[in-house]
């Protein structure tokens, strides 16, 4: 499967290392199969007249081999992961994790979500009118290291 990253430098050798901890899916590497999605996101290094790539990977993986956590739609549990992920608690076990971006419009639900303004199915109600875009995010350097091949990086 062919995936995208956007970043402000070609990334050959993708790591978790410069990963923030408190992203939506947690520590990890993400990505996108969406190219207009990852090249939508790598102009915000351009608005900061920073250079922009997008870099492409083929990610080849068996669900016997890795443990793999899908999110099919902005639900309860995928708002409780995320909840846990940005708070700095991810005790979750997963080598991948699939499921809705949050992006702009999203996030302004999300956080007042976690201020406390609306409650969790408040959040659900308006989200549910949102297509989500997908994200991966490979948490397990080993799995990166395996299953993750570098195709090219494109300067935008």
């Amino acid at each position: 499967m062919k995936l995208y990253h956007s970043s402000n430098v070609s990334v050959e050798f993708p790591d978790t290392l410069h990963s923030r901890d408190d992203l939506d899916f947690g520590k990890g590497f993400y990505l996108t199969p969406i190219k207009d999605q990852a090249i939508s996101y790598a102009q915000r290094f351009q608005r900061r007249m920073q250079d922009a790539w997008l870099n492409i990977y083929e990610l080849t993986y068996s669900t016997k081999d890795w443990k793999e956590k899908v999110f099919y739609s902005y639900d309860k549990e995928w708002l409780d992961f995320i909840s846990e992920c940005r708070a700095g608690r991810d005790c979750f076990n997963f080598d991948i994790v699939i499921g809705g971006i949050a992006n702009d419009k999203d996030i302004r639900t999300l956080d007042r979500y976690f201020q406390g303004e609306i409650s969790s199915e408040q959040a659900l109600g308006i989200l549910k009118y949102e297509k989500p875009n997908i994200q991966y995010c490979i948490r397990n350097q080993e799995m990166i290291d395996n299953c993750l091949k570098h195709i090219s990086s494109i300067q935008l």
